[in-house]
């Protein structure tokens, strides 16, 4: 296992508790940005852009879960931060999801959203398609493909900005980094786990999301003992950027911000 030192930036208070935000495979942690008037005030606030992504380096494929934890560790040892809250989204979500299982003394509360936990052959196989798009046409085409399923159209069609910045975060992925995500992807397999965490966690579902389902993301909710589960109406996968307000109303109470 190989960790990369990532790119990471720090906002908000210094004296407050650490909240990691981690970002989507092809996106960057500019996905973040519309949650930082919320954040900030109540938290040191971590971002770092997953290896082979943004401005973090590109490693040789495949990864693993391991390997892309080992670095996410690397980036709270690196701002000299003992514990931390996480909260990610897709690719983010689940490694939260490992920092909780193999670093749980590290991890004071997770948030996942629009994630899954395990990898059966139907999520494979789209892995592999998507990996066909950027064998045929790089990653652009990969981008074509996706974003549908990313942002709704009245979202695209209100905000074009919201979709303009995603794409621009996407195109900085490098193919080498995305294909080796796509092969840690193709092997998620913390569901089995979950029975174990002992970390608070909170689901965030998108209710129009094809790629991480709400009955996909209760069941792993129901696996993980004590967690809670919300489901941000009308959103697709990127439900942060998709219906933020709405998606900022599901985490308040979880991070304690409704009570300050």
């Amino acid at each position: 296992m190989t960790s990369e030192k990532l790119h990471s930036t720090v906002s908000g208070r210094k004296d407050a508790p650490a909240l990691l935000l981690l970002n989507s495979l092809g996106a960057t942690q500019a996905m973040w940005d519309l949650q930082m008037p919320l954040l900030e005030p109540h938290h040191q606030v971590i971002r770092c852009d997953t290896r082979g992504h943004g401005k973090s380096p590109t490693l040789s494929s495949p990864y693993t879960f391991d390997d892309i934890t080992a670095d996410v560790l690397g980036v709270l040892d690196s701002h000299d931060i003992k514990t931390a809250s996480v909260m990610g989204l897709s690719l983010g979500g689940m490694t939260a999801l490992g920092l909780g299982l193999t670093a749980p003394n590290r991890i004071e509360r997770i948030v996942c959203c629009a994630a899954r936990a395990d990898a059966p052959p139907p999520f494979i196989q789209n892995w592999h398609n998507r990996l066909a798009m950027l064998e045929d046409g790089g990653i652009e085409a990969v981008w074509n493909g996706t974003v549908g399923m990313w942002l709704g159209p009245e979202t695209r069609t209100s905000h074009p900005e919201r979709e303009a910045a995603l794409r621009e975060s996407f195109l900085e992925t490098t193919e080498e980094g995305y294909r080796g995500c796509t092969h840690a992807l193709m092997g998620l397999d913390y569901l089995r786990h979950l029975g174990e965490m002992t970390v608070p966690t909170l689901f965030v579902a998108g209710a129009e999301d094809a790629a991480a389902p709400p009955d996909a993301m209760l069941a792993i909710a129901q696996a993980c003992p004590g967690s809670e589960y919300s489901v941000v109406p009308g959103a697709k996968h990127i439900v942060n950027i998709d219906r933020p307000s709405d998606f900022d109303l599901s985490i308040l109470g979880f991070l304690g911000l409704d009570a300050e």
